[in-house]
């Protein structure tokens, strides 16, 4: 029940003092520019009622409409002087405000590289350097020792070896069948023609002999 009573907290503006101030710089800017619009077009009809009034022979009145058409020249010049100021001070302070977001922004930079170096532990970096250190040293170790010359008991160490491996090949052959070394003897071709005549012949007689 205690939740509909409570009012909600309106969020934080994240509009800053410096926005506040370009923006009303602009405002003022665009009330410059409306003022120079009407000032324009009071000019041209300065000059109109001017020229009619030379027409109609009333030279006074348009040397006094021509008078108030020079002052209005010279505040529009002025306008666009204040136009100009206007402008340098809004970009000078969005300008400012992108260089303050900057330094911010570097200020995290450099408190989370502090944080990340008192992570960081330099007696266990160079207790790993050093483990690092070893083992290459050890690998380098090893590796010359595998490109050096075998000693004379390394070859007599070889040559037992060789021996024992022949010995067993020797042993292996033993335990494979002989090859018969004596030739075949296979029949002619004419005995062989002739048998199989004899046994075309002898067939007809076996069946007359059944029948």
């Amino acid at each position: 029940m205690g939740s509909f009573f409570t009012k909600n907290k309106t969020p934080r503006s994240r509009v800053t003092e410096q926005d506040k101030a370009v923006l009303q710089l602009k405002h003022q800017r665009d009330l410059l520019k409306r003022y120079q619009k009407r000032i324009e077009l009071s000019l041209e009809n300065d000059r109109q009622l001017a020229k009619k009034c030379l027409a109609s022979g009333r030279k006074e009145r348009a040397k006094l409409l021509l008078r108030k058409k020079k002052f209005q020249e010279t505040l529009l010049i002025n306008t666009d002087k204040q136009l100009e100021n206007l402008e340098k001070l809004a970009t000078d302070i969005e300008y400012a405000q992108v260089e303050m977001n900057i330094v911010d922004a570097l200020k995290d930079g450099n408190e989370a590289l502090k944080k990340m170096h008192a992570m960081v532990d330099i007696n266990e970096i160079e207790r790993i350097m050093d483990e690092t250190r070893e083992g290459v040293e050890k690998q380098q170790e090893i590796d010359s020792l595998l490109s050096e010359a075998l000693s004379e008991q390394d070859e007599n160490d070889v040559l037992i070896e060789l021996d024992a491996l022949i010995a067993e090949e020797g042993v292996e052959k033993l335990k494979l069948p002989e090859v018969p070394q004596d030739e075949l003897s296979l029949p002619s071709a004419d005995e062989t023609l002739k048998e199989s005549k004899a046994a075309i012949i002898e067939k007809p007689k076996k069946i007359l002999i059944e029948t």
